[in-house]
């Protein structure tokens, strides 16, 4: 009656076995430590380098515990690890002074960063320490706000363009595309020719609303986005943004970043262990966006001509390839790029290699085919300023592969590569708060929060063997059980745990001893109505599992609601939360029964339960099922 399959007790010793395995991670710690990665595209992060940093350090009389190359590729750095932040700072100061020889124009970039202790042979089973947020590990917390004007800007433009191309495919003839603020006005001669404009357009961009509209002999088709779609576009464009800030956070070495939206338009960015805020400003804060425009080869700046600038151009005074006037309508932008490397041209001179995607290239080479001996100005959209990377002429059509070049230097190239290669945002960014978490604070909240859950589950185990003996005593297992197994999914999941998140882990202990508490009174009820003891323990885990499971599952829908429609601590609180629930389900009926089966299933001949004193009616004691273990 009370004996499980040896598979169940199989499966137990393995959940314990792997829950002790992925939450070790944890009991190693971190280490002070500086990232040397390279600040020039001619300079290469090798295993020489390590060298350079070792020698550097005992120059500087700095020990380390640890240099070594980690990564490949563009992202190959050496982490020299230290003792204590003191030799850490001291060490970045030597660093940047010995490996430097122009501190204006770095060849290496030496960045403060923790890293974790794990043996390698954890790692390799991807046995991880969980991430600590913000307010446990300190760091930089920024929130910024999505220029909602711009996104909806480079949206009007698109639309232009696409305007012109459609009607142009359809043979339809008109008498001019204007843009008036954030609508788009076609001029037609005659009636007829609008309505067929109309429904051509209408049958491929169903997110525009049209209306009509006249000007003296001339009439207008009045184009313009629909509510929908407009506030589609600027949702679109933060999740672009909020895409992109991840891949260039991500590329440049920062770990554990937390990049999420809140509201409508702005986008919070917390990065933990760092303390440099003018780098971590700088590294969210300088992004570009590639625009391809042709040249209007009908006004010459600098000409008396110049001053009168077409109505569907544009004059650019800044950069290599300026002044010049280009056409507002733009063949492609930074969206389509899927790689940007920097190299060489024919000539040896430094120059960006871009690999267009599919669509990408079906745009370009339909821009260059028409094109042939004309000029294509390559334009650098960056913190909201255009400037001319160069205007070289098509000699032939091109197709998804192709090079910017005359950048200047290996610098430029590089640099430029990494802007377009960590993706375009779709529009600008205001910093409008930043914060700074100290790591002392950080470690005096995991101390709190620590000693909270740990004498917090201390007081329930002793209550739990005062008031079940030794019930009680495997239903506190269970309960180290379900902590265990709660740590471990943190850490193999990766989850970021926060101060909300330490309180979500002490409920999960109230919630889990709670079910372990149904059962042990339901067990304690049946001895009082006469039943043996081992039809007792299987009658007490079979009636209380109704009760256990609506509780939990109607807790379980508010923690769900909480992940989806909260953010920042309260999503940090309702992970740690669903995720208790779960556990503490398995470990209250699953375990503890599998505990008690173990020492009591055995026992053919069993004539006592030691559970605490059973109380009859009117509180006299039932001296037979008084425990006697």
């Amino acid at each position: 009656m009370n004996r499980y399959p040896v598979w169940k007790y199989l499966l137990i010793a393995v959940a314990l076995l792997l829950g002790a395995l992925y939450t070790a991670p944890n009991y190693f710690g971190e280490s002070p430590a500086l990232q040397v990665t390279t600040g020039k595209s001619t300079v290469n992060i090798t295993s020489a380098t390590t060298g350079l940093v070792a020698d550097a350090l005992k120059r500087a009389g700095v020990p380390a515990t640890g240099v070594s190359l980690e990564g490949s590729g563009n992202s190959t750095s050496v982490r020299a690890r230290f003792a204590s932040t003191d030799a850490q700072f001291k060490a970045k100061l030597a660093l940047e002074r010995d490996l430097n020889r122009d501190h204006d124009n770095p060849d290496y970039i030496v960045t403060v960063n923790l890293v974790k202790n794990t043996p390698a042979w954890m790692q390799a089973i991807n046995a991880k320490p969980m991430n600590l947020g913000l307010d446990l590990r300190g760091g930089v917390h920024f929130l910024l706000q999505v220029d909602g004007k711009a996104v909806l800007d480079t949206k009007v433009k698109g639309i232009q363009a696409s305007v012109r191309s459609h009607l142009r495919d359809k043979n339809i003839r008109h008498a001019g595309i204007d843009r008036a603020g954030n609508s788009i006005e076609v001029r037609f001669r005659d009636a007829a020719t609008r309505s067929a404009a109309r429904n051509a357009l209408a049958s491929q961009m169903p997110d525009l609303a049209f209306a009509d509209a006249a000007d003296g002999t001339d009439l207008k088709l009045v184009v313009t986005l629909k509510a929908e779609a407009l506030r589609r576009t600027v949702e679109d464009g933060v999740k672009q943004n909020i895409a992109t800030l991840s891949k260039r956070i991500n590329e440049l070495g920062t770990t554990e970043p937390l990049i999420q939206q809140q509201g409508a338009d702005r986008i919070i960015v917390q990065l933990p262990g760092v303390q440099d805020v003018a780098r971590a400003k700088d590294i969210i804060g300088r992004t570009a966006t590639l625009e391809l425009r042709m040249v209007d080869s009908t006004v010459t700046p600098g000409t008396e001509q110049s001053a009168a600038i077409p109505l569907n151009s544009e004059l650019f005074l800044e950069g290599r390839g300026a002044p010049i006037v280009v056409s507002k309508d733009i063949i492609l932008t930074g969206d389509y790029i899927s790689s940007a490397v920097a190299s060489f041209d024919s000539n040896q001179q430094p120059a960006v290699s871009l690999d267009l995607n599919g669509d990408g290239g079906r745009r370009i080479r339909q821009a260059t085919r028409e094109n042939v001996g004309k000029r294509m100005a390559i334009l650098l959209k960056e913190k909201g300023k255009y400037s001319v990377l160069s205007a070289p002429t098509i000699q032939s059509e091109l197709g998804s592969t192709f090079q910017i070049t005359n950048m200047g230097t290996s610098e430029d190239a590089n640099e430029l590569a990494l802007l377009l290669r960590s993706g375009a945002l779709s529009a600008p960014m205001e910093f409008i708060e930043e914060r700074v978490i100290g790591p002392q604070l950080g470690a005096e909240n995991i101390e709190r929060g620590l000693h909270s859950t740990v004498w917090g589950f201390v007081a329930i185990a002793i209550f739990m063997i005062l008031y079940y003996h030794l019930v009680g005593f495997f239903s506190a297992l269970a309960l180290a059980a379900n902590v265990l197994f709660l740590l471990a999914l943190l850490s193999m999941m990766q989850i970021t745990l926060t101060l909300p998140g330490i309180a979500a882990i002490a409920l999960a202990l109230g919630m889990a001893i709670d079910a372990n508490v149904l059962i042990n009174e339901r067990i304690r009820e049946e001895l009082r109505a006469g039943a043996a003891p081992q039809t007792a323990i299987s009658a007490g885990f079979k009636h209380a599992w109704d009760t256990i499971f609506d509780s939990n599952v109607t807790t379980l829908i508010v923690g769900l609601a909480l992940l989806i429609f909260g953010s920042g601590a309260i999503r940090g609180f309702a992970v740690v939360h669903c995720l208790g629930i779960l556990t503490s389900m398995f470990s209250a009926v699953f375990v503890a029964r599998g505990f008690l089966n173990l020492w009591y299933g055995r026992k053919k001949k069993l004539t006592s339960i030691s559970i605490g004193t059973v109380w009859k009616e009117g509180f006299t004691p039932n001296k037979q099922n008084v425990p006697q273990e």
